[in-house]
């Protein structure tokens, strides 16, 4: 616009439509990935926007989930596969949308010690450490062991329709054990049948304690929650979800659609604060980091002690106590255009429900690119970034090209090799071994 310097003397958004509400109440649970929201709050950038955001911690998912829908929350921190899930009718059935992806990365998979010690035996070494990526081909003699005592090899992840339910379910089958399938239609929700390895449902913050106690011999979180148990003596991290695909989709920001067809000015403002959050979290190779553990390691947001979530959050990661690693990209807000609400990230978590039988029928490539039009929405996050521009708070170059038709290109950086396409959802199932394809049920 070649005046951006008059907007850094008016308020931002002076001249443009007033937001249609102005008092928000936006939920999150206790995880680092949630750091978009306390930094846009704590940086002032809500404010800039005119927005008066209350931040509120929510019990579990679930809960977050259903006070979006019935207008308790403004909108919240989700799980990517939480608005798919609601738009397709897996749990509640309700119509969310997101217009921009929260993080890159964040999660791992840890093992209680005493399955570590028997997985050990099956890991390579080189220099007296372990050999990474660790894959779950050495698991799978500890589960054999487990079904041969007639003993349930049990698994935690945060929720059925969870990116690490996902990741957790594709490292287990890369390594030849079956996680099990869902059908709904049979009015099977366990995600068991056929299962090796049994997963179910542990909330984050409750993951160490029980595996602690015997109830789980694993999990597949969210930090602080993995390196919590390196501190705690009780368990070991045994690969990050980077490792599992390197530069995954992780969380989204989600609104209920109606929402967003009522407050259009005001959803964007949300978007372009988040906007500026992430590139404030990414911003100098990660400089503003220290500062943003301090803030995340309040009681008010994540309330873990600083140093646990230092380590991910800072770009090293604890595996073994004492084996600490670079993982720079362990969490990513804004490099590799992670703020954008890509269908093709969206596809891929609807060919996971497909591959373990949340969608219970074969359906055409078509429908999953119908569904992630409806709830992935890069035409607002669009609108949102060309705000900021003219804002002069942010280049065309920070924004993936205009010509942009929301697929990242194919990639096989995943723990098994396999290409994944997202405009070939169908092609993309027929390559795994373990998983239902073609019209298979369960």
């Amino acid at each position: 616009m070649g005046c951006s310097g008059l907007f850094l003397l008016a308020p931002l958004a002076s001249w443009a439509a007033e937001p249609e509400k102005e008092e928000l109440k936006l939920g999150f649970i206790k995880l680092t990935d949630m750091a978009p929201l306390a930094i846009a709050y704590e940086k002032g950038f809500f404010e800039d926007e005119g927005l008066y955001v209350t931040l509120e911690a929510q019990a579990n998912w679930k809960v977050l989930l259903d006070r979006v829908i019935d207008g308790q929350l403004d909108g919240a921190h989700m799980l990517a596969g939480q608005p798919l899930g609601a738009t397709i009718g897996f749990g509640t059935k309700a119509d969310i949308i997101t217009a921009f992806s929260m993080d890159l990365n964040g999660n791992a998979i840890t093992v209680s010690n005493a399955v570590w010690e028997e997985m050990k035996q099956h890991v390579p070494m080189e220099n007296g450490k372990p050999v990474h990526p660790i894959k779950a081909d050495a698991l799978k003699p500890v589960v054999e062991k487990y079904r041969a005592e007639g003993k349930p090899f049990n698994l935690g992840m945060v929720f059925p329709v969870s990116t690490h339910n996902y990741e957790l379910r594709y490292w287990l089958a890369a390594g030849g054990i079956h996680p099990g399938y869902y059908a709904p239609a049979k009015g099977d929700i366990s995600g068991q049948i056929d299962a090796q390895a049994l997963l179910s449902v542990t909330p984050p913050p409750q993951m160490p304690a029980t595996m602690e106690a015997g109830t789980i011999h694993g999990y597949c979180v969210g930090e602080p929650w993995n390196q919590q148990a390196v501190f705690k003596g009780i368990g070991v991290p045994v690969i990050t979800d980077y490792q599992i695909w390197k530069n995954n989709p992780e969380k989204v920001f989600g609104v209920s659609k109606a929402w967003a067809e009522a407050n259009p000015e005001t959803h964007k403002r949300v978007v372009k604060a988040l906007i500026r959050a992430a590139m404030w979290l990414d911003a100098d190779d990660n400089a503003n980091r220290q500062e943003a553990v301090e803030i995340l390691s309040r009681p008010e947001y994540v309330g873990a002690d600083a140093k646990v979530i230092a380590n991910s959050m800072t770009g090293t990661f604890e595996y073994e106590k004492g084996d600490v690693r670079e993982v720079p990209d362990f969490n990513v807000f804004f490099r590799h255009h992670a703020t954008y609400p890509y269908y093709s990230d969206a596809i891929w978590y609807l060919t996971q429900m497909r591959r373990w039988g949340q969608i219970g029928e074969a359906k055409p490539d078509s429908w999953y690119l119908d569904t992630a039009r409806q709830v992935y929405r890069p035409d607002l996050y669009r609108e949102a970034a060309e705000a900021l521009i003219e804002d002069g708070l942010a280049s065309a170059g920070d924004f993936p090209a205009a010509s942009e038709e929301g697929f990242r290109a194919p990639t096989a950086e995943f723990i098994d090799g396999v290409t994944y396409d997202g405009r070939q959802p169908n092609a993309y199932l027929e390559q795994f071994t373990i998983g239902l394809k073609g019209d298979a049920t369960p």
